[in-house]
């Protein structure tokens, strides 16, 4: 086992999880594919520069692309989420930013209509993600992580997107398996936020939910109320202690961050650089 690549737990963990060959020629080895995705996402090199030892480097490019199409990598990463319960019951707390990346020269094509075959485009979506932030193409990348800083959920916009209409986006899509029978559980206790996802829709939705938001407040909201007098009601209740938990949201974005192919946006299309972050977040799991 090479450095970077899977742990023969992780791939007792996945090996069940994976797509088993159809008819006609038998696939390659899906643990030596996953470990060149791996090396790619590692290093950030292009896929010609993959190592003999992973194999053709368009075995794995294919792999990637044809699990991306079918929602394969999606579903594994619901399987491997686990809610920590090691202690009694905890209070189930998210975390939720966002960190812009900026995309390589190689990525600027993808917004250009036509040149590529059916089958890739039918992955394409509006703008593939690209925006203009900070002087030049970004993505921001939203993430929404347990209490020990694991991903749970994350999605993809061009970089000048705004935080705040994707933190619903984020609770919608977060999936807990139960260790027994029933549905998976998919509201939790609470969310935790920054300023950013200050915004009264925002407050009123999670009430609806159920769920404790921890969330300061813009200075302009503070004025804006304080101006309106007593019709601008009690400011939100703001759990210092719970809020001092929010930096495990950051520490996951440094972790996803060391992979290279990550911490630039290399992918052309938005459907593979979703699969990536996808499979990093997997990584982590099984860590």
């Amino acid at each position: 086992m090479g450095r970077g690549e899977l742990t023969d737990r992780a791939w007792a963990a996945i090996e069940p999880l994976l797509p088993v060959s159809g008819r006609g020629r038998r696939w390659r080895d899906h643990r030596q594919v996953i470990n060149a995705i791996l090396w790619k996402l590692r290093t950030g090199a292009p896929w010609r520069d993959l190592p003999e030892r992973y194999g053709p480097w368009k075995t794995a490019h294919e792999r990637l692309r044809t699990w991306t199409a079918d929602g394969t990598w999606q579903r594994i990463l619901d399987r491997v989420i686990v809610k920590d319960d090691s202690v009694g019951e905890l209070e189930w707390i998210v975390s939720v930013d966002s960190s812009v990346v900026r995309a390589h020269q190689h990525a600027a094509g993808a917004r250009k209509k036509g040149g590529c075959a059916a089958r890739v485009g039918a992955l394409a979506v509006d703008g593939e993600g690209l925006g203009r932030s900070r002087g030049g193409l970004t993505t921001k990348i939203h993430l929404a992580v347990d209490g020990r800083g694991l991903p749970m959920r994350i999605l993809i916009t061009p970089g000048q997107a705004g935080d705040n209409p994707q933190l619903l986006p984020l609770l919608d899509g977060i999936r807990v398996a139960r260790v027994g029978p029933g549905h998976p559980r998919v509201r939790p206790d609470a969310v935790i936020a920054d300023k950013a996802y200050s915004h009264k829709s925002t407050r009123q939705a999670l009430r609806t939910r159920r769920i404790a938001f921890t969330c300061p407040e813009r200075t302009d909201q503070i004025a804006h109320r304080a101006a309106l007098g007593s019709r601008g009601g009690r400011p939100p209740a703001f759990d210092t202690e719970r809020y001092k938990q929010r930096n495990v949201v950051e520490r996951c974005f440094n972790r996803l961050k060391q992979f290279r192919g990550l911490a630039t946006r290399y992918a052309k299309r938005a459907a593979y650089y979703q699969a990536e972050l996808t499979i990093a977040a997997i990584i982590l799991w099984l860590r």
